[in-house]
């Protein structure tokens, strides 16, 4: 069965007493328990533990364990020991990660002399002690021995594992002691999940099923892990699925599944008429086609939960599991580029922290060195992304990590985006070992952050490792060797073989058989691990040993742990004993719906009252160093966006390349000859929430299709990923006794979802959806705002036609394309005056869709010099970023701007309305521009100077801005340089 390789990486030797020999130090070990913390023990063993962080065959471990490390006369060894049934606890003490490991170092001497061969970089030994222990005793009472007795919690790790196969949990019990189940086991299921379990278990024909199959009545620990895994709110996205009754003023209505009424109906009317989507809502990526021989796979995940707690370790492991959906998606496509979008507290924070909470900046240094390390040491660019910056972010950040992915359209004559798995097929597991890291992550970040918020739910990446594993995948997808794939992500072993084992009907799966970071893993722990960098695939067994060999020849390890079925069930095995077996029915479709309750009460905007405004170069120059308007270049600058070589519109460009770009276009290698580009951009505004989401979604969509539209991209050729991080929108009379208004919330942000990409045309391919946002110690609850990233993928048909936001030549002419309303509401300028109210920024988008296409044509004819979108801070901030970039002054003139309700100069500034751009045209291309236009609101507002200076004409006519772009590039660019 197994495909087990001759090389081992991190396996451990035990040593310990001959059996016939007596062991002082367990029989005083056994006596300090006994007497000084009263505890009920029969026996102690004591055991040397050393972790060998190299890879070495069995001749050499077999050789290491009966030689250097162990005296012959009086101990033995074994390699890779599991527990003997007969302990109930193990306790390990080990040093801490940074700390000095002498008998480790010891070790790792001995064992080079023994091999004759220094270890390599990275290479190490670890040392460790090993107890274990039989008594009836509690996890508290193996927590007082450790802690008390056997380690020292200040640099000594202690890890406790009850020993013994498996547990079964009884669940024919009332309501009180279901829930109860449900908290201590961690599994996030409510009442009526937690009932229909009960249901299902105390049925007379479950009973007759498990009967035949000489299971017990009640569930294990294998089965109730997995089904709390399968059910939970990450995996099985019940609040999108929910029943809503939606109640907006005298009118209600019934919304069944908010992704069925809006999402999927958006994308199933526009794919009517387009015919470049591939794979949609199926798979773990959208596939579009790009060119004639290669498709575009696109996805987006949060990883906001594990960053709360580990800020480096969740982004690496978020931008790692989002790479291998890319790597899972389809037959396998090949990593083309990363997207980061953060959402932090300032990092100038200043007042008490919640308890468990770590101050943002460090949560803002964590995320940006794992994302970076992810990428960087991964051979992936980052090439697109935003921060935004809340103090609502403080109870949990927002980390959304995208990466795009390109795979030819057919490999051997087989349509590429097809997944096929036959009865018989193997389940060849490849990549990383399974650990315990990262345990429970699915059911963790299905609830809010509180204090039992299990720090196991972190995952650990390891970047080279999963780049070994990628550049192995697609050899063996080239050569045809597996029938799919999937990646091991939340809920590992149960949500990627569960998911797969639909497309045979079954699976039987033995877990003894799996890699081990740590053998004394319980059966639940090793089928619920998210440890990263692991693979599953769907083997033909007549192609194991050549996937094997190619696997050797990228050092990565590969195991056979099972077989694709068409039992109809999920068996799961360890040691030759059944330890779940599940029919997918039930685990798939037996969750019940929810049903919920929204009620909307629409705000009532009134108009913002200005205040007084002395010096408006002043005021450019507060907006400019505002956190979510200055220059993002000190974290930027940590990423590598030109590996692979491909970059065109970079993130920073213009006369000294540190200008801001509104989108990326990237030229694949697989395109280097024919031109055709990649585009990418985001759009996320959830300051707008405050007022409305629906025109905050509305701004969102626009905000990512004119970013795109900016640099190139065909609005014609656009698809967008939705990912909505929310507070809990689940009411509780005591929890979220907001709870309707935020479910209102949602569904009014998807009923714009729905209109505005059927408005634009982008299909919406993908999506995430995180519902739990919030932060609850003692009496303190933090509540994210409503928060929506876009992010968009499309092409330009030559990467030689894209265009930058810097201004070019002395002479040009500006212009403003698009309205100007009275739209200061949430704004940058009303968040700097603490000014309450104000309109929030809509969208009308049958103006907006002409606009972006007359651009378009625009720039395909080569007309538009720069392009630059106006956002944050409105058009104000877009003609300083634009002209900054360029290294050139501007001079325009507020009385040309198109308006409409705009009576006040700040207005025309520091409006933040949709569907705008700043644009510089060579004079000579005026008339043919404006041709284009015609119909549409722009106007030609000033020139591009041959100096440095940026000047501004009020609409009384007067200059109120005449200020050297120094002055207005140092405030943009001094805030996070500042504080990095």
């Amino acid at each position: 069965m197994t495909g087990v390789t001759t090389q081992h990486q991190g396996c451990r030797i035990a040593v310990e007493k001959k059996p016939h020999l007596a062991d002082v130090h367990a029989e005083h070990l056994l006596k300090t328990i006994r007497d000084y913390l009263c505890l009920d023990v029969q026996a102690v063993k004591i055991r040397s533990l050393y972790t060998i962080e190299k890879a070495l065959g069995d001749t050499e471990l077999n050789n290491i364990a009966s030689g250097p490390l162990v005296d012959v006369v009086t101990e033995t060894a074994t390699v890779d020991p599991s527990n003997d049934k007969e302990w109930d606890w193990t306790i390990e003490v080990g040093f801490k990660h940074g700390m000095t490991d002498n008998a480790g170092m010891t070790a790792q001497l001995t064992i080079e002399d023994f091999l004759g061969t220094p270890f390599s970089p990275g290479e190490t030994v670890r040392a460790a002690t090993q107890y274990l222990i039989k008594g009836n005793i509690t996890h508290e009472d193996a927590q007082r021995i450790g802690n008390d007795l056997l380690g020292n919690v200040l640099i000594e790790e202690i890890t406790i594992h009850k020993n013994g196969n498996v547990e079964t949990i009884a669940i024919a019990v009332d309501d009180d002691k279901l829930m109860q189940i449900s908290k201590e086991r961690q599994l996030a299921l409510n009442l009526e999940e937690m009932q229909a379990i009960r249901a299902y278990y105390t049925d007379p024909s479950t009973e007759a099923f498990r009967a035949a199959h000489d299971l017990p009545p009640e569930p294990t620990d294998v089965e109730l892990e997995a089904l709390a895994q399968t059910w939970s709110e990450h995996c099985k996205h019940k609040i999108f699925n929910a029943r809503i009754t939606y109640t907006e003023g005298s009118k209600t209505e019934i919304v069944n599944s908010i992704f069925k009424s809006y999402i999927k109906k958006a994308t199933d009317a526009i794919a009517t008429g387009i015919d470049w989507l591939v794979s949609v809502f199926s798979d773990n990526a959208g596939i579009i086609r790009f060119t004639d021989t290669h498709n575009l796979a696109f996805k987006v995940e949060t990883h906001n939960s594990p960053s709360a707690l580990d800020p480096y370790g969740g982004a690496l492991t978020g931008i790692l599991g989002v790479n291998r959906d890319i790597l899972g998606a389809g037959s396998g496509a090949r990593l083309l580029a990363n997207t980061d979008i953060f959402c932090f507290a300032p990092p100038n924070y200043s007042k008490p922290l919640p308890e468990r909470l770590l101050h943002p900046k460090r949560i803002f240094e964590g995320v940006r060195r794992g994302v970076e390390h992810g990428g960087n040491k991964s051979g992936v660019p980052t090439v697109n992304g935003a921060i935004v910056f809340d103090e609502r972010y403080l109870g949990k950040p927002l980390v959304y990590c995208g990466t795009a992915g390109i795979i030819p359209t057919t490999i051997n004559d087989q349509p590429s985006h097809i997944k096929e798995i036959l009865p018989g097929d193997l389940i060849v597991i490849a990549g990383g070992r399974t650990g315990k890291d990262g345990i429970h992550g699915a059911t963790f970040s299905s609830e809010e952050f509180h204090a039992g918020s299990p720090s196991s739910a972190v995952q650990i990446g390891d970047p080279f490792t999963q780049k070994k594993l990628h550049d192995f995948l697609l050899d063996a997808r080239d050569a045809g060797l597996y029938r799919t794939l999937t990646d091991n992500g939340a809920g590992g072993f149960s949500s990627s073989i569960g998911e797969l084992a639909e497309l045979s009907n079954g699976c039987e799966v033995h877990l003894d058989y799996a890699p081990l970071k740590n053998p004394q893993l319980l059966p639940w722990e090793i089928f619920l691990s998210e440890s990263q960098e692991r693979m599953t695939l769907a083997v033909p067994p007549e192609y194991l040993h050549t996937i094997e060999a190619i696997a050797a020849i990228h050092e990565v390890e590969i195991t056979t742990i099972g077989t694709f079925t068409d039992s109809g069930n999920l068996h799961v095995l360890h040691q030759g004993n059944t330890v779940a077996l599940l029919p997918l029915t039930f685990l798939h479709e037996g969750l019940p719906q929810l049903n919920l309750e929204a009620v909307w009460t629409a705000p009532d905007e009134k108009p913002v009252l200005l205040p007084p405004i002395a010096d408006y170069s002043k005021e450019i120059a507060d907006i400019l160093s505002r956190y979510n308007v200055c220059s993002k270049e000190s974290v930027i600058r940590q990423y590598d966006h030109e590996i692979q070589g491909g970059s065109t519109i970079k993130p920073l460009m213009g006369a000294t390349n540190d200008g801001p770009m509104d989108a990326a276009v990237i030229r694949p290698l697989e395109c280097f000859e024919t031109g055709e580009g990649v585009v990418i951009s985001n759009g996320i505004c959830p300051k707008f929430s405050d007022i409305d989401t629906y025109h905050m979604t509305a701004s969102a969509i626009d905000e990512a299709v004119r970013n795109a539209v900016a640099v190139g991209g065909n609005p014609d050729y656009l698809a967008v990923l939705d990912n909505f991080c929310w507070p809990d929108p689940v009411y509780h009379p005591e929890k979220t006794p907001d709870g309707k208004h935020k479910l209102a919330q949602l569904v009014r942000a998807n009923k714009a979802l729905y209109d505005y990409c059927i408005a634009y045309g982008t299909p919406i391919i993908s999506g995430k959806d995180s519902m739990k946002n919030d932060y609850k110690i003692g009496n303190t609850k933090i509540s994210v705002p409503p928060t929506l990233l876009i992010s968009a993928i499309g092409k330009i048909d030559n990467v030689e036609l894209a265009v930058s936001g810097d201004v070019k030549c002395a002479g040009d002419l500006v212009y403003i394309v698009g309205m100007t309303y009275n739209e200061l509401g949430s704004s940058e300028f009303a968040s700097h005056h603490a000014l309450n109210g104000g309109y929030v920024p809509k969208v009308n988008a049958v103006v907006a869709k002409k606009l972006y296409d007359k651009i378009h044509i625009a720039m395909k004819q080569r007309l538009i010099a720069s392009c630059h979108d106006c956002s944050d801070g409105g058009i104000a901030i877009a003609i300083a970023e634009t002209a900054v970039a360029g290294g050139l002054g501007v001079a325009v003139d507020l009385a040309a701007i198109p308006h409409h309700g705009c009576n006040h100069d700040a207005e025309l500034l520091f409006s933040e309305s949709n569907s705008r751009f700043v644009i510089t045209i060579a004079p000579e291309n005026r008339d043919a521009c404006e041709q284009l236009l015609a119909g549409l609101p722009y106007a030609c507002i000033g020139t591009v100077r041959d100096d440095n200076l940026l000047q501004i004409i009020g609409t009384s006519g007067e200059l109120i801005v005449n200020e050297t772009l120094d002055y207005f590039k140092t405030a943009w660019q001094g805030t996070l340089g500042a504080t990095q």
